[in-house]
C-alpha cells in the first residue's frame, strides 16, 4: 500500500463550501467506480474553513499516468471535474490547470 496527501482549496464562500460537501455526502457511482478500478484502495477528503486535505490509499499497481489517462476516456469522471471545478481554486504557486497538489510528508511517529 502507498498513501498520497493532497491539498486544495475551495472558493470561500459559505454556500458553495455547502454545495461541495452536498455533493460528496453522495457522490456518483461512475466516480466511485473510476476511483476503485484505478487501484485507490480508500480515499478520504476534510476539510477545514476552504481548504480541503485528502488522504489516498492505493494499491502496488496503481499509476497517476494511467489514472489520468483513463479519466480522459471518462465521460463522466470529465462532467463531474468541470462541476467541482466551480466549487475549487488553485492554491497559490499550482500550475496552470493543477487542481489537488501532492503534499509532502516531513513527520511519521
Amino acid at each position: 500500500m502507498k498513501r498520497y496527501c493532497f491539498t486544495l482549496d475551495l472558493i470561500d464562500d459559505d454556500e458553495l463550501i455547502a454545495a461541495y460537501k452536498q455533493y460528496h455526502q453522495a457522490v456518483w457511482p461512475e466516480i466511485l467506480d473510476s476511483i476503485t478500478s484505478a487501484g485507490i484502495t480508500d480515499m478520504e477528503i476534510y476539510l477545514s474553513g476552504n481548504r480541503l486535505f485528502m488522504i489516498m490509499d492505493t494499491n502496488e499497481a496503481f499509476s497517476f499516468d494511467e489514472k489520468a489517462k483513463a479519466d480522459l476516456k471518462n465521460t463522466k469522471v470529465q462532467e463531474w471535474e468541470t462541476l467541482m471545478w466551480k466549487y475549487q481554486q488553485a492554491l497559490p504557486g499550482a500550475k496552470a490547470g493543477e487542481k489537488w497538489r501532492m503534499m509532502d510528508k516531513i513527520f511519521k511517529l
